[in-house]
Parts: structure tokens; sequence; C-alpha cells
């Protein structure tokens, strides 16, 4: 991938506990930021950040293709989730109903998009506690439990046959500002900078194909990701209090 400076970026997902963070990466890197959002008040705190908004539903297929289109991307990036923002088994049984129309059908009308656009790159996120049971710690290549995770081996099926430079970013658990947790989880926890980072280390780096972003504490393997990206769990950014 050519030099970052003057490159143009579509974000779905900017205004997310990762998108946020991302987004402002890639204003202070030069970049020139088309991030979209469902909500006029999320829009507007983009527009702040130096973010131009645009309010698209994923699954408005047509909005969402002339949307993209119009931004005329070099890397379209994939941080959409539908979470609710407090963690209870009741709002998490919905939550997965939710994201997994997100991971195949949103998915594919943002692949068919970043196609039509031109763009050459696209960035999607996964998820590194899909893994199915096996020897520890977990390698990019190690299979996924389909039985559970059939959306996200969907999600990544589509992002890595699209024809694209596609980069699967397998996120472990967050924690910090905006995320469920202020602590870092017991398994594969990744702070919600050091995943905003990942993402923007590999808008210019690294091959197709999946990485595991998570804390290097033995449940999976992030060799690849320190080695291809340059990428660390340590990053953080600076907040102002």
């Amino acid at each position: 991938m050519p030099n970052n400076h003057n490159k143009r970026a579509f974000v779905a997902g900017a205004s997310g506990a990762i998108g946020e963070v991302f987004c402002q990466l890639l204003v202070a890197d030069g970049w020139h930021v088309v991030g979209i959002t469902r909500s006029y008040e999320k829009a507007a705190r983009l527009q702040k950040m130096g973010v131009h908004p645009d309010v698209v539903d994923v699954f408005d297929r047509q909005a969402l293709m002339q949307s993209v289109c119009s931004a005329e991307p070099d890397v379209v990036v994939h941080q959409l989730t539908d979470l609710p923002k407090t963690f209870t088994p009741e709002n998490m049984a919905a939550a997965r109903v939710r994201n997994a129309r997100i991971r195949e059908i949103g998915t594919q009308n943002l692949v068919d998009a970043a196609i039509a656009s031109g763009a050459t790159r696209i960035v999607a996120q996964s998820i590194a506690f899909a893994y199915a049971s096996g020897p520890l710690p977990y390698s990019e290549d190690a299979p996924l439990d389909v039985s559970e995770y059939s959306s996200v081996a969907r999600l990544e099926q589509l992002v890595l046959e699209s024809g694209l430079d596609g980069i699967i970013l397998r996120y472990g658990r967050l924690y910090g500002p905006n995320t469920w947790s202020s602590v870092p989880p017991e398994e594969a926890p990744v702070h919600v900078d050091a995943a905003a980072d990942a993402a923007r280390l590999s808008m210019t780096r690294g091959s197709p194909g999946v990485y595991n972003i998570a804390e290097d504490e033995g449940t999976v393997t992030i060799a690849k990701a320190r080695r291809e990206l340059d990428w660390s769990p340590d990053f953080r950014v600076s907040r102002h209090t």
C-alpha cells in the first residue's frame, strides 16, 4: 500500500467504541475520513473530530452504495457492531441476533459497495474468541467454532474472498473507555485504543489475511500482528481529563 497521507478512508461504524478512537487516529495521520453512523447526534460528534459524517444504515443497500462510491475511498473499514450499552444475558441474547445480521447481510452490502467504489483494501472487525476448542495459544489458522459462530465465519469469508486486499482483525475481549469493562478480562483482553491502532496500522501494512489482536497472555498468539503490522498491545492514546 502507498503512504497514507492524502489517502481516503470510508469507515462503517465510525461512532462505535473502536471506531471513534480509530477515526481520531486516522484524522491525525492526515487521512480524509468519511464515517457513517445511524445517529444524527453521533454524526455531529464525528464532524467535530474532523470526520466527514454520513447518516446511513448498512442494511439500506442503495444508500450505502451511494455513500461509499461518493467517498471514493482507497480503504473501506468495517467496524460495525450492534451491542447494548450494558451487559446482561437478556441484552446479549438479542444482540447476538442483530450482530449476526450485520456480519452476514451488512458485510455483504459493504463488500459490494467497496468493490463498486474502486477501493483496493477492506479491513474488517472479527473476534478472537470464536475458535473451536483446542490447544492454546490459538494461531490464526486454528479452526473457528462454526456451530456457534457461523456468522463470524461468513463475515471473514466475504472479506477474504472479495478480490480486494482483505484484512481480518480478530479482536480479543475489549476493555477501556466506552466498553463494558475498565479492567482486562481474563481471556484474550485487548484495550480499545490498541484495537483501534491495529486498524490504523492495517490501512497501509500487512499482507491480506487474518490477524489476532489481543494481549499476549496465552490465549491467542499475536506474533503475526507484531511482525507484519508492527502492532503492540501496549498502545494507548492521550486523553485529557
